[in-house]
Parts: structure tokens; C-alpha cells; sequence
């Protein structure tokens, strides 16, 4: 386990430097908000693009992957949405609801996609952007469901719709795959163009994680913030490793399922919660928590999930 938590290391020490850098006064806080922009919008379908575009997806089991990833995140997503009730009698507002079920189902994929790359290489690089693709459009469908339902703003069909079909992320990936599938040819520069940038996206992106982790709210946290820190490190890993062992995957693939599973929610919730009426700062201090809890979580849940992955 200790070579494994040293392969991970260099991915958080970047999500610390950006805790570090969003502190030091010499630079513009200002700058932050663009880097975020610019990596949603920008960096990080480029990388979805780039790596779809060329991955090789012929030694990949793909619909034991889509059965696994998209039936694993319908059901957390479907047992959450049906303890409302419990959430109601708790009196738990619906606002501080859509943060739980976010940070329970989302994933920071800028974590997974590092972790992924530095451990098995390229394949689990695409394995982990496959697993990206087939996850992004439900999960954004059962998210902005659940904040345009709880989030005390207008319910609107044609919001929903327009938030899903405007999905950066998700452009980047159908773009990606198609291209792939359809075997449509790029002018080189362009596609070197496109590969640089996302070739920035992985460090960038994770020293952006530190920048928008709130420590203040981890360090006094309320109840209902440990358990979506549960449900996210410990629940989702279980499930969605158990349904790839069941699937049939083994080896490095299944070590890739079990690793993308267990990294912390994504930070751009966040944005959703504060644009859709969402609880924006218990959302922070989940994710903040469970950034710092997955440094130690990811290596267990890996050291556990080899002992399956042999068989």
C-alpha cells in the first residue's frame, strides 16, 4: 500500500500547491475565477476530446464498462433520491439535499484522470475517460434534476435542457468519440493545437482543486457533511468496483473502476450549487473534506480491490 500511496502523492502535493498559491497575496485573487472558467470551458473537454479521439477502445469491454459505471451511478443516485423523506423529517432543506446528492455522486475526474495515468499509464488514461463519457450526461441529468427540483428556483424544463446540451464537458466528449468511432480525420496542426492545451489541463486542473478547497469549513464541519463523505469514498467504491467484478473485469481495468470511484467530488458542483440555488457552502466543505480524506481512502480502497483484480 505504501507504493501506492507514493504513486498518488504527486497529484495531491499539486492540490496543495493550489491551496498555497490561492493564499499567497502576490497573486491577483481575481486570477482564479478565470482559471476556473477556463478549465471547464476550456482545458479539460479538450483533454476529454483528445484522449477519446485516439484511444484505442478495442481491447476495452465497452459494455461491461457502460453496464457497470452508468447502472452503479442510476442506483446511488436513485437510493438518495429516495431517502427525501428521511432527509425531510430530519429537517434538512432541500438546498443543503442537492449539495449531499452532489458530492455523493459526482467525481473529480482531473483526480481520477491523474491518478490513472501516473499509476497503469495510457490505457487506464482511456479507460477512465471512457468511464468520463458514459457517466458525464446521467449524472449532469440527475444533478440539475435534483437542483432544479430542491433548489428553490424555477422549475424549468427548458433550463434542464439547456444546461445538458450546453455541457462543455459533454460536447468535448461526444466529440471525442465520434470522431473516434467514425474514423473522421483531422488537419494535424489543429489536433496538435487541441493536444497541447489539454496537455496543461491535468496539473492546471488539479492545482485548481487546491485553489477552490474552503479548509475554514473542513475544520469545524457540520453533521450532514460526513455523510456524503461516507457515500462518496467508501459506498460508491464498493458498488462500482462489486459491479465490474461482476461484469467480468479483472487486472488493471478493475483496479481503474475502483480508482475513479473513490477520488472526491468535483468542484464544479460548486458553480451549479451557487447558480442554482443550491447550498454552496456545505458543498465546499464536503468537498474539501473529502479531498483531504481520499489521500488516505484511495490506497486502501486500490490495496483492497487487488486482491480481486488477480482473480
Amino acid at each position: 500500500m505504501l507504493a501506492i500511496f507514493e504513486s498518488i502523492l504527486p497529484v495531491f502535493l499539486l492540490v496543495v500547491l493550489g491551496v498555497f498559491l490561492k493564499r499567497w497575496r502576490l497573486i491577483d485573487r481575481d486570477m482564479w475565477n478565470g482559471l476556473e472558467q477556463l478549465g471547464f470551458f476550456v482545458l479539460f473537454p479538450c483533454l476529454l476530446f483528445t484522449t477519446l479521439a485516439k484511444a484505442e477502445f478495442s481491447g476495452i469491454a465497452a459494455g461491461s464498462v457502460a453496464l457497470g459505471s452508468i447502472g452503479s451511478v442510476t442506483l446511488i443516485a436513485a437510493l438518495l433520491a429516495l431517502a427525501w423523506p428521511l432527509f425531510r423529517a430530519a429537517q434538512v432543506p432541500g438546498a443543503s439535499f442537492t449539495s449531499v446528492f452532489q458530492t455523493s455522486t459526482r467525481w473529480n475526474a482531473f483526480i481520477a484522470l491523474a491518478i490513472g495515468e501516473k499509476l497503469y499509464g495510457a490505457d487506464s488514461l482511456a479507460l477512465v475517460a471512457l468511464v468520463a463519457t458514459l457517466i458525464i450526461i446521467p449524472l449532469n441529468f440527475y444533478n440539475i434534476a435534483v437542483l432544479v427540483w430542491f433548489g428553490g428556483g424555477t422549475r424549468s424544463l427548458r433550463t434542464f435542457a439547456q444546461k445538458i446540451v450546453t455541457n462543455p464537458m459533454i460536447i468535448g466528449s461526444v466529440l471525442g468519440v465520434a470522431i473516434n468511432l467514425l474514423e473522421i480525420p483531422i488537419y494535424a496542426p489543429l489536433m496538435q493545437a487541441t493536444e497541447l492545451v489539454a496537455d496543461t489541463s491535468l496539473s492546471l486542473g488539479l492545482i485548481m482543486v487546491g485553489a477552490g478547497l474552503k479548509l475554514a469549513d473542513a475544520l469545524k464541519p457540520r453533521p450532514l457533511a460526513l455523510l456524503p463523505v461516507a457515500l462518496k469514498l467508501v459506498f460508491m467504491p464498493l458498488v462500482m468496483t462489486a459491479a465490474a467484478y461482476a461484469l467480468g473485469m479483472r487486472g488493471e481495468p478493475l483496479l481503474t473502476i475502483a480508482m475513479g470511484a473513490s477520488v472526491p467530488t468535483a468542484m464544479n458542483g460548486y458553480v451549479l450549487a451557487k447558480q442554482m440555488g443550491g447550498d454552496a457552502p456545505l458543498y465546499a466543505a464536503v468537498a474539501t473534506l473529502q479531498t483531504i480524506a481520499s489521500f488516505f481512502t484511495i490506497p486502501v480502497v486500490l490495496a483492497t480491490t487487488a486482491y480481486l483484480a488477480g482473480g
